[in-house]
């Protein structure tokens, strides 16, 4: 049986984590997860990030989700602390009716989104150190099954991606989630592995994956834009 995160303390500790990697992160150190970014750029970014989500937190749930670019102009790498405090605040009636990714939902909502926002940039930020990178199996996890009930879905409804014809079975020591509809392929790893594999982080040939069935068609699945 998988565990019921409680997201709030999950995203507090992962907060805490990515900054205390931040604080030993020189500003101008290449990030290859993220393209062209720096330390510096993807700090900012994911402390802009929390003050937009802590922004929607406050927004109707009727409403239309509030602009990105004024907490972007008004954050910089130095401000992720208290942009990091600003969403735990907003967080604290996770019941609070709000607009998210989804339309109508509550803060509960966004305390996850939040949780695996903060989690995948750690692990980039990890690897761009090349320090050791734990990952509570718990939380990965939960960062799997977000992007098969949430976030791939999402990707259909947006036009983002045709639905898939066939699906992928992903399975881990906690337990198995399918992507798509009717499996012809299963990749088998840890949790993290699967998390990162579903983000673009980890290729579908690393040695941490095992690849049964339709090999092909996992990989044309995963090649597609299954998150943002």
């Amino acid at each position: 049986m998988q565990t019921v995160l409680d997201h709030r303390s999950a995203l507090a500790a992962e907060q805490d984590a990515f900054a205390a990697l931040a604080a030993d992160a020189p500003a101008d150190l290449p990030v290859p997860a993220c393209g062209s970014w720096t330390a510096e750029v993807l700090v900012r970014h994911l402390a802009a990030v929390h003050r937009w989500a802590a922004l929607a937190i406050r927004t109707d749930a009727d409403a239309d989700l509030p602009d990105m670019r004024p907490p972007w102009r008004a954050t910089t790498a130095a401000d992720y602390g208290t942009a990091a405090g600003e969403l735990r605040t907003a967080l604290a009636d996770p019941a609070r009716p709000c607009v998210t990714l989804d339309g109508p939902g509550t803060a509960a909502w966004w305390a996850r989104r939040q949780v695996h926002e903060t989690l995948v940039h750690r692990l980039d930020l990890t690897a761009a150190l090349g320090v050791p990178a734990p990952v509570d199996p718990a939380v990965a996890a939960d960062c799997v099954a977000e992007v098969v009930d949430t976030m791939q879905p999402r990707q259909v409804r947006l036009g983002r991606m045709a639905p898939p014809t066939g699906g992928l079975r992903l399975t881990a020591p906690s337990g198995s989630w399918s992507l798509g509809p009717a499996p012809v392929a299963e990749v088998a790893g840890a949790e993290v592995d699967l998390a990162l594999l579903l983000w673009r982080r980890m290729p579908l040939d690393d040695e941490r994956l095992a690849v049964t069935g339709d090999r092909a068609a996992a990989a044309a699945l995963l090649a597609e834009p299954v998150v943002p």
